[in-house]
């Protein structure tokens, strides 16, 4: 993988991947009295960053909007003829359509980080105009509530834009915020977004007595809007030097994109990765239904409460994330997040209660935010701005392509032998990969480091 073109923080980041973690550990405690001038917690990062708070609450409003038109599209369609087709259908408009178009809206994204466009195509106007149009989607759908053929074009039309959205912001993070504090500002997004996601179908429950469908998708719309407007008041994205890419036709730019992705060794390594531990344990949002029901023989609420475990852990593990910036090396983080989220999954195989399911969950959540928040901050910090929305926006469609296959697989294995089962063979399988790579993670930065070397 050649380094030209690379800035020498990036440069230097790929070497620092290749030593020992005592290397690690002397390089952050060195950094003893940055660490303690860093904002701990949210509120204080957000307050020390005000850009990336407008940023912060742009996502957060977003997530939001998403979780109550999703409730109002399924009391929707629930009442058609066959309720089930047309649920089952949604689903698939709304993340697998999506998914297989993210080389496309990450070609989109990118051209928030092209040169030359800071002002008329970047992120600055690119992320708003994808909420506008969202907005606008939905609002047709809230006027008119077509027939299901026309609702799914709709709803794929929304997704895949909200796709582009997604990988956008990402990739504008490291231009408002120092790049030491990437982890923090990716945990502090993360709180932020799974908080509010949770909030969402409460919100929508609250609101039914008064609100119709119409109006919870009219809702929607409006906060889409409200997200608008906090992305207007970003700054512009600064100009670079242009690049002989300028100019690339869109097609072009998605071949350009997956390139890049399948010849970086290192990228392509943490896209492998983070597939293969999703393979493995995506089914779990099926078999945690059945553990509940059949192995544990809880009450309704006991399935309720096996998933706000994972939404637990996850808040709790983004808010000690920002409350103690930096403590872990980001590749540690990344690798610990598998093994912990994975070991939540196989012991909750084992659980012999509701309550205990419960707490097993919540660990589960923990290496979730630990991988989320690694994830996106190793990306941040190895891939150029121009690259950076295509390579999030395919990485991201791949891990949801991979979760779309562990339920086909996962359903297959659950229904040839019980959710204890499954969920051991789920937790086996990510723990299984985690030193896999681990080390391909440092072979990989060994290699490129070592080529980065005469350019020093």
């Amino acid at each position: 993988m050649s380094f030209c073109g690379r800035s020498a923080a990036q440069v230097g980041f790929i070497r620092s991947l290749r030593r020992p973690p005592w290397c690690h550990y002397l390089s952050v405690t060195s950094r003893a009295a940055d660490e303690r001038a860093s904002p701990a917690g949210v509120v204080p990062f957000l307050h020390a960053h005000p850009d990336f708070g407008r940023l912060w609450a742009a996502r957060a409003v977003s997530f939001l909007g998403d979780s109550v038109g999703l409730v109002a599209l399924l009391l929707y369609v629930a009442e058609h003829r066959r309720p089930g087709l047309a649920v089952a259908l949604l689903m698939i408009a709304g993340d697998f359509v999506p998914n297989l178009l993210s080389p496309l809206a990450g070609a989109l994204a990118g051209r928030a980080g092209r040169a030359g466009r800071a002002g008329r195509f970047g992120a600055r106007w690119l992320m708003p105009s994808c909420e506008i149009t969202q907005a606008g989607i939905v609002a047709v759908i809230a006027l008119i509530l077509p027939g299901l053929p026309l609702l799914l074009l709709l709803v794929a039309a929304r997704a895949t834009i909200a796709t582009a959205f997604q990988a956008a912001s990402r990739s504008v993070v490291p231009s408002l915020v120092p790049e030491t504090r990437l982890a923090q500002a990716n945990a502090v997004l993360g709180m932020g977004t799974n908080g509010l996601d949770v909030i969402g179908p409460l919100l929508a429950a609250a609101l039914l007595p008064w609100l119709t469908v119409s109006g919870l998708l009219l809702l929607d719309a409006a906060i889409f809007a409200v997200s608008a407007a906090f992305l207007l008041t970003l700054p512009r994205t600064p100009r670079t030097p242009p690049r002989e890419d300028h100019h690339e036709p869109l097609l072009q730019s998605v071949q350009a994109g997956l390139a890049y992705l399948w010849h970086h060794r290192y990228l392509r390594v943490i896209a492998v990765g983070f597939c293969a531990v999703v393979l493995f344990n995506g089914v779990d949002d099926v078999a945690l239904v059945y553990l509940a029901r059949d192995s544990l023989h809880a009450p309704p609420w006991g399935m309720s409460l096996l998933y706000a475990g994972v939404g637990a852990g996850l808040l709790a593990g983004f808010a000690l994330l920002a409350r103690f910036p930096r403590r872990i090396p980001v590749v540690t983080l990344l690798t610990a997040g598998y093994f912990v989220s994975s070991l939540g999954n196989l012991l909750t195989g084992t659980a012999w209660a509701i309550a205990a399911a419960f707490g097993l969950q919540c660990v589960r959540g923990l290496g979730l935010s630990a991988m989320d928040t690694a994830h996106d901050t190793l990306i941040q910090r190895i891939v150029p701005a121009p690259m950076l929305g295509r390579v999030f926006a395919n990485i991201y469609g791949a891990v949801s392509l991979a979760a779309g296959l562990s339920y086909l697989f996962g359903g297959l294995l659950l229904y040839a032998t019980n959710p204890r089962v499954t969920l051991i063979v789920a937790g086996a399988g990510g723990i299984a990969v985690t030193p896999v790579v681990a080390w391909r993670l440092r072979a990989a930065a060994a290699t490129a480091a070592s080529q980065a070397e005469p350019r020093a």
